[in-house]
């Protein structure tokens, strides 16, 4: 028993281990554990995975020696390191004009990086160092607030398969030339992009994320997407963008991803797949397609109630549909084509796996009444139908859950939730 108990257990564990403990603290302490004993001096210093933010500095309210102690830190940190360097993430709100992280990303590309994340504060975009593009084992890239060119001779990150670019400035080709250059990408991440027109091809890509003022988007090489998540915001230019376009963006956006399983679409998203539509079947049916949420869906426009249709009546999969009506207007408007329901599409098709149906901000404009009567009629296994009204309708909500539960319903076990407040 006394052997045990002097034993120095911890010391004697295996490296991966020791640094997977490590991984686990504030790396100020982590490096404190030099004064433990001689065994773990330099223990720190074989670390694979670092992370570094504000923390690391002084704490203080003055910007300056914040940022000369952090620097200090970490300069010293990575002079005194031995051995590769995996994963590494710098967090910032001070450093965004330091020239030290040129020579950081220098010293980093040179040790096996696999992994690297930046995210540097407020005010000026940090112009990332070409040495960035020569740190071929990169599986991981996020970049958050930072000018990115690539280089003229960049072939591309031949093993990336996360990529996240956020406020990062980059020429639209340069985005598309990137994409195409990492055979592997599995998910990609694009937010706060301005006016872009973007073409995507990755033909390994599984997860995509998009969010900004796209004028267009479309997807012609992504075989095997799973889940998209979009938020498109709306400017005059683009406004005017859409208002001369004559292309089919349904068929451009979802006309290749066979594999889909989740989408979901924010604000604009259903407006612009609705620019182009025409009556008829999709190009491909959604045969893996579990989940849909679109929200701000004008029910007052009936090219977006046809993408809504077109999407979840070739889905047979569809389990889970969340729609968010934009409408604010009295449920009294006229609304022209409810003839429109029983002509395109008839009583025959049915939902046969969807059980959740949620559906908030209505408003209970003619065609929004239309669309739950279809769902329920359709749905022979609905378990559940939440509808929330928009803050807009308060004397009408009672005739509209009057006119609700007077809805024929294929599933004995539906349930209507009207939620008020």
């Amino acid at each position: 028993m006394d052997n045990v108990l002097g034993r120095d257990l911890i010391s004697d564990l295996p490296q991966s281990i020791i640094e997977t403990i490590l991984t686990k603290l504030p790396i100020r302490d982590t490096v404190r554990t030099s004064i433990l004993s001689t065994k773990w001096r330099y223990k720190w210093a074989n670390l694979t995975h670092i992370v570094f933010d504000d923390k690391c500095g002084t704490l203080c309210n003055d910007k300056g020696p914040v940022k000369d102690n952090l620097v200090k830190f970490i300069t010293r940190f990575l002079f005194l390191h031995d051995g590769p360097i995996h994963n590494f993430s710098l967090s910032s709100a001070y450093l965004q004009n330091s020239p030290d992280i040129d020579q950081w990303l220098l010293f980093l590309s040179r040790k096996d990086i696999k992994e690297l994340v930046l995210e540097l504060g407020e005010g000026e975009l940090f112009k990332a160092p070409s040495c960035i593009f020569s740190c071929w084992k990169l599986t991981r890239l996020e970049l958050i607030r930072c000018e990115l060119d690539p280089p003229p001779n960049f072939k591309g990150f031949f093993c990336l398969k996360y990529l996240n670019l956020e406020q990062v400035s980059i020429a639209p080709d340069a985005v598309e030339s990137l994409i195409s250059s990492c055979p592997l990408l599995e998910s990609l991440t694009l937010s706060y992009f301005d006016s872009f027109t973007l073409t995507i091809r990755a033909p390994n890509l599984k997860y995509l994320c998009l969010e900004g003022e796209f004028k267009d988007i479309c997807l012609e090489n992504t075989p095997l997407l799973v889940a998209i998540s979009v938020a498109m915001y709306m400017t005059d230019d683009i406004a005017e963008h859409f208002e001369q376009s004559s292309s089919c963006n349904f068929a451009k956006f979802l006309g290749g991803v066979p594999c889909l399983e989740r989408l979901i679409g924010h604000i604009y998203f259903t407006k612009y797949l609705s620019i182009g539509i025409q009556l008829g079947k999709p190009p491909i049916t959604y045969n893996h397609l579990k989940v849909v949420e679109l929200y701000q869906v004008s029910f007052e426009d009936m090219e977006e109630i046809l993408v809504v249709l077109r999407l979840i009546v070739n889905s047979p999969s569809l389990e889970e549909l969340q729609i968010s009506g934009s409408s604010n207007v009295s449920a009294a408007t006229e609304a022209s084509d409810l003839d429109f329901w029983g002509k395109e599409y008839p009583t025959d098709c049915t939902f046969r796996l969807l059980k959740t149906v949620k559906m908030t901000d209505m408003s209970g404009v003619l065609h929004e009444m239309e669309f739950i009567k279809f769902l329920l009629r359709n749905s022979p296994v609905l378990k559940i139908m939440s509808i929330t009204p928009s803050v807009y309708v308060t004397d009408y909500r009672i005739n509209m859950l009057i006119e609700l539960l007077r809805f024929r319903r294929a599933s004995s076990d539906a349930e209507i939730t009207f939620i008020q407040d």
